[in-house]
């Protein structure tokens, strides 16, 4: 029996990849998780109370492109923290921020460009469902080095006009995963303009926008209004799995123009799974709550000054702009990955595995991706045998 080939030369998911690597061997002493961006700050004090006073939902199908009331609330938000203002036709409730990153491409992404191959960019290393749906698409992924030398952004204008010519589609993280790096508002208006030059669209991952160290990151809506861009040329996603410490309710939202959302909510109404109505209820109180999301910004910024503290003298040792990583330059990731864990039982994620080999060079390779997601004492327990091990 035949198997795709599209998927075929994937490499295992970061995290089964993982337990490859560690799970033969013993901790060097108490585990210590960091290796997965899965908040530990505790979520809204609301949300049992929402849950129980609409369990009965659990027996209704749920809207499938968001409640009135909660595309209500995200509008309001996005109006509150970027001062956009979106109809309901712009918005589309998610279940789960990846689903919604994987199937703006299924729906976006053309056959082909002007009769040949398209392409779709990303940055190296990247959220790796950006990957598989490039892939899904018949697309041609194009890994574009984040780098030091680029201000671990990719440098998207840099790349030869016969890939740009054939781009279709575009990601951008930022607050970037895993390096921390916030895209400037000069940066996300540069891109605007070479997304406009080229004839493509810009998805922009946001999920990280509400952990920052100094100053709100700007976002794609923002900047996109102010220069009068297109809205139906980009569109940007965001989550409650950081923003509110709910990774598990696996709810976010897309907006973009009315008629790309609606190409997305028809692809959604073919083969998309609609948030529960129970879940959609606390959605729709975390995006009208600020409450609850300064009180966890401010545990990050601590660890963030803690880790500053802990790597002070360090070489190579840098502070993200936000996001709940650092991104720790080691000479071999994997290596060090597989030493931390035998001697401390701590647990990081080898930078390789976020990342693709180009050219034969891979810009994770050196490094490892450590989560700040843990109570204080825990990460700061955690990040001195990182630096004991590692850095002494």
């Amino acid at each position: 029996m035949a198997f795709p080939e599209r998927f075929s030369n994937l490499p295992d998911y970061a995290f089964p990849r993982l337990r490859k690597l560690l799970d033969a061997h013993a901790p060097g002493a108490a585990p210590i998780a960091m290796s997965i961006g899965e908040p530990k700050h505790p979520m809204p004090d609301f949300v049992a109370g929402i849950l129980a006073e609409n369990i009965g939902g659990f027996a209704v199908y749920p809207p499938n492109d968001g409640t009135p009331g909660l595309l209500d609330a995200i509008s309001g938000w996005v109006s509150r923290r970027y001062g956009v203002a979106l109809d309901q036709d712009r918005i589309m409730a998610l279940n789960g921020t990846r689903e919604g990153l994987f199937n703006a491409a299924l729906a976006l992404a053309p056959e082909e460009k002007s009769g040949k191959r398209p392409v779709i960019l990303m940055p190296n290393p990247f959220y790796q469902v950006y990957a598989v749906a490039a892939l899904a698409v018949g697309a041609e992924p194009v890994y574009v080095p984040a780098t030091a030398a680029t201000g671990y952004l990719p440098d998207y204008a840099s790349l030869p006009a016969d890939i740009l010519s054939r781009t279709v589609l575009a990601w951008i993280c930022s607050p970037a995963n895993p390096q921390g790096a916030v895209a400037s508002r000069d940066y996300l208006s540069d891109l605007l303009d070479l997304s406009e030059k080229y004839d493509f669209r810009l998805l922009a991952d946001e999920c990280y926008s509400e952990i920052w160290r100094e100053a709100p990151p700007p976002g794609l809506l923002e900047i996109g209004a102010a220069k009068g861009a297109d809205p139906e040329k980009y569109a940007v996603f965001h989550s409650l799995s950081k923003r509110s410490n709910m990774p598990g309710l696996r709810s976010g939202f897309v907006a973009t123009g009315p008629e790309s959302m609606q190409r997305i909510r028809r692809l959604r109404s073919f083969a998309g799974a609609p948030l529960p109505l129970p879940l959609q209820m606390v959605a729709e109180a975390c995006w009208r709550d600020e409450a609850h999301v300064a009180a966890s910004l401010a545990l990050y910024q601590q660890k963030y000054r803690m880790a500053a503290e802990i790597f002070a003298g360090h070489q190579g040792f840098r502070l993200p702009d936000g996001g709940m990583f650092l991104w720790l330059p080691v000479q071999n990731g994997e290596a060090a990955t597989l030493k931390l864990w035998r001697e401390t039982g701590v647990r990081v994620l080898p930078g390789a595995y976020l990342s693709r080999d180009v050219g034969g060079d891979n810009p994770g390779k050196d490094y490892i991706r450590v989560a700040l997601v843990a109570p204080e004492e825990e990460t700061r327990r955690g990040l001195i045998r990182l630096r004991d091990c590692l850095f002494g």
